[in-house]
């Protein structure tokens, strides 16, 4: 496993520059971000061709269909829109979190674009960050082919159309991949920073907040533990090790303060605007969401294993099987403390939640860390190889997603 610091972390401190640092660290990301907008690019291109033939625009399917609409309404009217529906079920937009309809809010009023498009354009500007933190800790951790690999992979999932729409996984992703990477470099206050904003972007924000409050008890441990700790994952180098182990004390904790904030205080913001404690999770109830522990998921399976043609509950069971078996690799991988717990979390609160289970392949995006062992076995192959996998995969995901999008799409 590579050193920390033979990877991402000894250029951003070597001359105290950032603007250097970080131009050296685009350079070295270049082939991943030129490789990830190639798959995005095809992936349009072919939901374009089959628009087409479909007659369907693809402008109208990534800008304003599902929740995308409900974001854009956000931007343009604010907070308290509800909807009644025949079943009885009540749909508050209170369910959504607020930093994507602001920066949508804030980019149409600062230029031409309107809040569907200025929703595009945050999902294409932060899909490329999304894959430079993605391969940022690629590299950090097994080096720069699979970082690259890495990045790639995330772009060729099978529902990776998504990180073109107007949705917020691509700015959940970006914000959680740098979170977890500064947590992985003790670069606290960075960590709490982007956990905060990962907080007020999706519920799942709680797993960058477990990451780095993992990371940040593991740097609080005696330097002996600390060490042994830290084998689950990469070694520190000692001319690195040095001044973050002595790293202020008040940054740490200011890391692990601000961490959660952007979570409860949006949580909070809804308990007082509804009038309840509990009022955040009364509207997600409204919604048929919750937390259940995979108990409706495991109903959901169970009955379509029980009802013929059982293709559809054998492939979720296969499915849902290759994902732990990913998780149990990346235990075995000895991956650092802080990426199996933002990685875990991403699955559990996923796999556990109840209600629209077709949102499941989508809600699993941002749980890139699951992908690290195929990219590691995919960069062990030669070069050609590899390229020929991840194209074929690329061009299936990308035939798949604009079939997706033309059926159920993403609920």
């Amino acid at each position: 496993m590579t050193d920390l610091a033979q990877a991402g972390t000894a250029p951003l401190s070597d001359d105290g520059r950032p603007g250097r640092a970080a131009g050296r660290a685009l350079r070295r990301a270049a082939p991943a971000l030129l490789a990830y907008a190639g798959t995005r690019l095809l992936g349009l291109v072919v939901l374009a061709i089959w628009g087409a033939f479909a007659d369907k625009s693809p402008h109208q399917l990534l800008s304003a269909r599902w929740d995308s609409l409900w974001y854009t309404r956000i931007a343009a009217e604010g907070y308290g829109y509800t909807l009644h529906l025949p079943d009885g079920a009540v749909h508050s937009n209170l369910a959504f979190f607020p930093l994507l309809p602001a920066l949508e809010r804030v980019i149409s009023a600062m230029t031409p674009l309107d809040v569907a498009d200025a929703g595009l354009l945050v999902s294409s500007v932060t899909s490329l960050f999304a894959a430079w933190g993605i391969f940022a800790i690629g590299d950090l951790l097994y080096g720069r082919r699979v970082g690259v690999t890495l990045a790639v992979l995330w772009g060729v999932l099978p529902v990776g159309i998504v990180q073109s729409m107007a949705y917020s996984e691509s700015l959940f992703t970006a914000l959680a991949a740098w979170g977890v990477y500064a947590a992985l470099t003790r670069r606290w206050l960075w960590a709490g920073l982007c956990a905060a904003l990962a907080g007020l972007t999706r519920p799942v924000g709680a797993a960058v907040v477990a990451a780095v409050w993992v990371a940040a008890a593991v740097e609080l441990l005696p330097e002996g533990r600390r060490r042994q700790a830290w084998r689950t994952g990469p070694p520190v180098a000692h001319h690195h090790s040095r001044r973050r182990r002595f790293a202020p004390f008040l940054q740490l904790l200011a890391g692990v303060v601000l961490a959660p904030l952007g979570w409860l205080g949006y949580v909070v913001w809804v308990a007082l605007r509804t009038g309840s404690v509990t009022g955040y999770f009364d509207v997600q109830n409204g919604w048929g969401n919750g937390f259940d522990g995979g108990l409706a998921f495991a109903g959901f399976i169970g009955g379509l294993l029980i009802e013929p043609p059982f293709a559809g509950g054998l492939g979720l069971l296969l499915g849902v099987g290759a994902l732990i078996w990913l998780a149990v690799r990346c235990v075995r991988q000895r991956q650092p403390l802080p990426l199996l717990a933002y990685g875990g979390a991403v699955l559990v609160l996923a796999l556990a939640a109840k209600g629209y289970f077709g949102s499941k392949p989508r809600l699993l995006i941002p749980a890139f860390p699951l992908l690290l062992p195929i990219a590691v076995a995919l960069a062990r192959l030669r070069p050609v190889r590899t390229a020929l996998v991840l194209g074929s995969v690329g061009l299936a995901s990308s035939v798949y997603g604009a079939f997706w999008l033309h059926g159920s799409g993403p609920p």
